[in-house]
């Protein structure tokens, strides 16, 4: 609706300062010429707003101009208090900055959707972490915050999983990525993205150098690199097991991310079959968690690596008694 579209100009304008129009007309999916009739439609109803044209012109507000814009739909007032896990916040140190700026979000809503917002914030809760994840190592933000809003390369001592030892890296931060509720640095390593977990990051030392970013790149694109190549890439080693049926609802949630099918549940045997992807062969050994109720059926280095890695702990706790 152009009414909306009205809205979305001023509020672009009022929060960014001049805008190209290309740049409007794009984010708001119409052509240049719509812009700047809705830029004279604004002007004719007494918002001061001004177009420049050239290579550094844009569209902008009278200095100083600004309004309270208290329009907002119902489902628009509803989908600002649908939010994440607290935690989240949290983490970030924003939970008392959160609450305050609902608060004041609430008061200058019209009064007819107040009562579906708070119904909203009191019905509808999302948790992004997982079930029986286990207790989550604490992560400390501060730096690389610090890293991401003062635009400054950071200097990491980060373990990869796998690794018993620490690397050091010069990288250059796009942000913060909160994914299931697991923390990521995106950052650019030697010009290339990378992701790095934050409760692996050993030491960070903010350094006095500004962040070198690829041009034009956003977070949100290096993201969108990074998992896309984490979701698409192929496993390294294809597993065949079987799962004892009474055990079968556990494993999947705990092995959910690698399994890539369901399992096979057909008649009515103590066993199903499911196929499982893990990058390395290594990572197999997970599979110990589950003791006699999952055995392995292919490949055999698959099952080489489990009978290695039981052995191990039965020499362990030999020389333990």
């Amino acid at each position: 609706m152009k009414s909306d579209r009205l809205l979305s100009i001023l509020l672009l304008l009022q929060t960014r300062g001049r805008v190209p129009a290309r740049e409007l007309a794009e984010r708001l999916e119409v052509s240049v010429r719509t812009i700047y009739r809705d830029v004279d439609a604004l002007s004719a109803s007494g918002v001061p707003v001004y177009a420049e044209r050239g290579r550094h012109g844009g569209i902008e507000l009278l200095t100083g101009f600004r309004t309270d814009v208290t329009g907002l739909t119902a489902d628009e007032s509803r989908a600002l208090f649908v939010l994440a896990a607290q935690g989240a916040h949290a983490a970030l140190g924003l939970d008392a900055a959160l609450g305050s700026a609902l608060r004041k979000v609430m008061a200058a809503l019209p009064a007819p959707h107040r009562p579906a917002a708070e119904a909203t914030s009191r019905r509808v809760l999302v948790d992004a972490t997982r079930w029986k994840g286990g207790p989550q190592p604490i992560v400390d933000l501060d730096t690389l915050q610090g890293a991401v809003f003062s635009d400054r390369r950071l200097l990491l001592r980060y373990r990869h999983g796998g690794d018993t030892e620490a690397h050091t890296y010069t990288v250059d931060p796009y942000g913060l990525v909160s994914k299931a509720g697991v923390w990521y640095l995106v950052a650019d390593r030697r010009g290339t993205p990378q992701l790095f977990r934050a409760d692996r990051v050993r030491a960070a030392t903010l350094l006095a150098d500004p962040v070198r970013r690829r041009p034009g790149v956003e977070l949100a694109d290096a993201w969108e690199v990074l998992r896309r190549q984490v979701e698409e890439r192929p496993g390294g080693v294809e597993v065949t097991v079987r799962v004892r049926r009474e055990h079968l609802d556990m494993f999947r949630r705990l092995t959910a991310s690698m399994l890539t099918a369901p399992p096979e549940e057909e008649g009515d045997g103590a066993w199903v079959t499911a196929r499982l992807s893990y990058g390395v062969l290594r990572e197999v050994r997970g599979l110990l968690l589950f003791a006699d109720r999952v055995e392995v059926l292919a490949p055999p280095q698959a099952r080489a690596e489990l009978a290695r890695a039981a052995a191990s702990v039965t020499e362990l706790y030999r020389q333990g008694g």
